[in-house]
């Protein structure tokens, strides 16, 4: 057996898996991801639902010793090992900008604890794990040059180019989200960036400076609200271009979409996001598709 973790901004989701080629998520659970307390309080968070979910399938605890988890950027390495810089969970890291994050933590172990209960461990940025995914099983098989970009609560990706993904220095290659495209100083992300992608269209950002929720416009938008209808094509322009720039710089053959946002709204949103694309540069563009994931 083997551990699957999901590390969110708002929750944690654990299963245990059988290997083998086996696909099937087994004992799922998930919380509330933990946000107070001291910095550790994630990891063994993390521990707690892998021991529950082997008592509830009815295996040793002890006998889960491989496990795999992907958990939102960035990274940063504390003395060798992974650990979280993340601004929707590190409270020291948005309190000049007035985030509300209940802790004063600048980072958050992760692998060096959890490396004391599990002997093997593989830590991926979530995004990047969404790639593999979809290369593996998904919209991406058999591509060479390609991306996933998740739009949700916030913005990531996951970049591919000549078939090795790309991870950087820390493994944070592929932040998408907090490139910047507006000096509009009314536009500021969770990380404290005024300007960048993510306070653009991420689904918190959008909240705050509408005070109406992002499925609350898309909703309106379909009904046919007009000043809905214009947010929803400024957020749709904004984040085409942004999937204009990837495409571009890595000269993509498919950037498959994801997260929330899209997900739940995709009818309205991809043939926009395509609009913003086709035609740009068109011996690059012609040869990438945007698709779900």
């Amino acid at each position: 057996m083997r551990a699957c973790v999901d590390i969110g901004g708002t929750k944690v989701s654990v299963s245990l898996n059988a290997g083998g080629g086996d696909r099937a998520l087994l004992a799922t659970r998930t919380e509330a991801t933990a946000r107070s307390g001291t910095s550790d309080v994630l990891a063994r968070q993390v521990e707690r639902m892998v021991d529950e979910a082997c008592v509830q399938l009815g295996v040793p605890p002890q006998s889960v010793q491989s496990a795999g988890v992907c958990a939102p950027g960035p990274f940063v390495m504390a003395h060798g090992a992974i650990a979280l810089a993340s601004p929707n969970l590190c409270g020291a890291l948005v309190a000049a900008s007035g985030g509300d994050v209940p802790n004063d933590w600048h980072t958050i172990p992760l692998e060096a604890p959890l490396r004391h209960r599990f002997k093997q461990l593989r830590i991926e940025n979530d995004a990047v794990a969404a790639l593999e995914a979809e290369r593996r099983w998904g919209a991406l098989q058999g591509l060479d040059h390609c991306a996933y970009v998740t739009w949700s609560t916030g913005v990531g990706g996951g970049l591919c180019v000549g078939g090795r993904v790309l991870r950087g220095k820390h493994g944070n290659a592929g932040h998408v989200g907090h490139i910047f495209v507006s000096d509009e100083t009314r536009t500021r992300c969770g990380c404290g960036n005024v300007g960048d992608l993510e306070a653009l269209v991420g689904g918190h950002a959008v909240a705050r400076r509408l005070g109406v929720s992002m499925s609350e416009v898309m909703t309106a938008a379909q009904a046919g609200d007009a000043q809905a209808g214009q947010e929803v094509e400024a957020m749709c322009r904004v984040m085409g271009r942004a999937l204009y720039d990837l495409i571009a710089l890595l000269d993509l053959q498919r950037i498959a979409l994801g997260g929330s946002v899209f997900f739940h709204h995709q009818a309205l949103l991809l043939p926009r996001l395509i609009a913003q694309v086709r035609g740009r540069l068109a011996p690059v563009t012609d040869g990438c598709e945007l698709v779900p994931a």
